[in-house]
């Protein structure tokens, strides 16, 4: 069985069939979120000692601290998906 490996930055990679979520750390839940999985020893910090800008969950309930914006780590999972990724400067209409 192949699985496709998804680049979250600083040669880190991530199984694609394994991500739930890819997030925004700004907000108050995602920092209790990020607590709670260093209290339970699920968080991997893939930063490299940068700031995070993006918070990726798996179905392992993992938390992964990534240094790269989520919406290129959402690019980069659609190109491997195969889809056309989403384009953000188009307005709808």
């Amino acid at each position: 069985m192949e699985q496709s490996l998804l680049n979250i930055g600083f040669g880190n990679t991530v199984v694609c069939d394994r991500l739930v979520s890819i997030v925004s750390p700004n907000s108050a839940p995602m920092k209790r979120l990020k607590d709670e999985a260093r209290e339970d020893r699920r968080l991997i910090d893939a930063t490299h000692g940068r700031k995070t800008r993006s918070i990726i969950i798996t179905d392992s309930n993992h938390v992964i601290l990534s240094a790269i914006q989520p919406e290129t780590i959402s690019q980069r999972f659609e190109l491997i998906k195969g889809n056309d990724p989403p384009k953000y400067s188009e307005k709808p209409g």
